[in-house]
């Protein structure tokens, strides 16, 4: 009897996970039937319009690609994306630290703040020549890429949501006489999160983007480089093959951002 109770208990999990998977999966077939529509309109209007495959190559052609020269993306896709998580994780941690000592002290906001609005109206990729001078073609010009493009928003977002706190959850912890370490972690980080969670998805993107941009400069391996060594030997093919991978790895981070965000589900009210 408890072995059939089991296997019973066994199959109702197992149906209640094909059950959720299957409504996840309705859920989404939008989105995947638009990437589906693009995919037909692109292969349809090569064939019909002839355009040479040196300037645009059949979806075809494109998968070919990925397949073919699989080993090859996949190691220019972990260079890549080992320089983005740095990149993304320094300008996370710079961007809370920066963020914290703004908002409590007021010297440092009157000192550093002008300095971060100045250097994010600096081009960024005006700087990347410097970096590849100072730093060499190497790992560390492409983490302190991904680390400029993705600071920003991450310090704008957080200082949003330690200001946004409510005025009158404010009053209820001095009128308990909350230490001010008590209302930092009861109140302020809690009801910062959400908008500091909103400030990473802005990031990440931003964070392989300015990882890309290195590696166009200069570069030994990366996705970036791949695509420079794919239009400068005219592999077009190749090269929507690597900016396929970097849309998907883009994607893929920021989901990860976005699963981690759904933990965080109360709102600052």
């Amino acid at each position: 009897m408890a072995l059939r109770s089991l296997r019973g208990a066994a199959a109702g999990l197992g149906s209640q996970i094909v059950t959720g998977l299957i409504r996840r999966a309705v859920r989404h077939l939008d989105t995947v039937l638009g990437f589906v529509a693009i995919g037909i309109v692109w292969e349809v209007g090569v064939r019909v319009t002839g355009v040479k495959a040196y300037l645009l190559p059949s979806i075809g052609a494109v998968g070919a690609a990925l397949w073919d020269n699989r080993a090859q993306l996949a190691y220019h896709t972990a260079v890549t994306t080992g320089q983005v998580l740095l990149g993304f994780l320094a300008a996370v941690v710079g961007g809370v630290l920066i963020s914290l000592a703004v908002f409590f002290f007021n010297p440092v906001r009157r000192i550093v703040m002008p300095v971060v609005v100045a250097l994010q109206g600096i081009p960024k990729i005006a700087l990347a020549p410097l970096f590849i001078v100072w730093f060499g073609y190497g790992l560390t010009s492409k983490v302190l890429m991904a680390f400029l493009f993705a600071f920003f928003p991450v310090v704008i977002a957080t200082l949003g949501g330690l200001a946004g706190t409510p005025a009158h959850l404010i009053e209820h912890f001095r009128a308990v006489d909350a230490s001010a370490a008590t209302t930092f972690w009861r109140l302020r980080l809690p009801s910062a999160l959400p908008a500091f969670i909103d400030g990473c998805k802005m990031a990440m993107p931003l964070a392989v983007i300015g990882a890309i941009v290195g590696e166009f400069v200069g570069s030994e391996a990366g996705l970036g480089n791949l695509i420079l060594m794919a239009n400068s030997s005219a592999k077009t093919d190749l090269l929507f093959a690597a900016i396929i991978v970097i849309t998907v790895v883009s994607g893929a981070l920021y989901g990860l951002i976005h699963l981690a965000g759904l933990r965080v589900w109360w709102r600052a009210l």
